[in-house]
């Protein structure tokens, strides 16, 4: 039987909590060894997250009232199965906080959105020397796929255009 997070919660992320959601962020990107979102980019999680519609979702984990992860997810399309897809944009906890059932609650809580939903299928991607999340990943039954991860920055957008 999995790990149950005794006094957790999973709350919609708004303006009352959103300095506490980029914290989060900063802390997953310490431990990926990113640059973390600037003041500006501060600014823009706020507003996107909290705008009508928002641009994405996003929820904390609350574990006894302190936070401690979160979810970030958005819809795609699928033209193949004609049906949206959820994709997991982040899923991370704290590392004191790990083991304990809350990426597990964070992750059932992604699935039964995409179920609720409609959805054909629920895609995300990890970073190839995370190996505890693709053992969690696998575990919660996803597979891995043999598709390649192309990416195009904004400041290449210009040079494409060119081409």
């Amino acid at each position: 039987m999995a790990k149950r997070a005794e006094g957790l919660s999973i709350v919609r992320v708004d303006r009352s909590n959103a300095d506490q959601y980029v914290a989060l962020i900063r802390a997953l990107a310490e431990f990926e060894a990113l640059d973390p979102p600037d003041a500006e980019g501060h600014a823009r999680l706020v507003r996107d997250v909290t705008s009508d519609p928002p641009m994405f979702h996003a929820y904390l984990a609350m574990l006894d009232g302190a936070p401690t992860g979160y979810l970030a997810f958005y819809f795609t399309y699928s033209t193949f199965l004609a049906r949206p897809s959820l994709f997991l944009e982040d899923i991370f906890i704290l590392e004191e906080h790990r083991k304990k059932g809350i990426g597990r609650e964070l992750f059932r809580f992604c699935v039964r959105e995409a179920e609720r939903r409609g959805c054909g299928r629920m895609e995300w991607t990890a970073l190839d020397w995370n190996t505890p999340a693709h053992e969690f990943y696998e575990g919660m039954g996803a597979k891995k796929l043999d598709w390649l991860l192309f990416r195009l920055n904004a400041a290449d957008f210009g040079a494409a255009l060119d081409r």
